[in-house]
């Protein structure tokens, strides 16, 4: 696992959880998919920075 991997990592955490915190209130989106659209935009800016 290099460092990058190690970093994208914590990145799609923090996202994920602000993600699935800022969906609660929300009632047909819920914490689930909050945290996988979160951690999906985490992923897709680190690509997007990369390459």
């Amino acid at each position: 696992m290099t460092e990058d991997d190690k970093t994208l990592g914590k990145s799609m955490a923090k996202w994920g959880a602000l993600g699935a915190v800022v969906a609660i209130p929300v009632p047909f989106i819920g914490p689930p998919l909050g945290a996988l659209v979160g951690a999906g935009y985490a992923y897709y800016k680190s690509k997007k920075r990369v390459g």
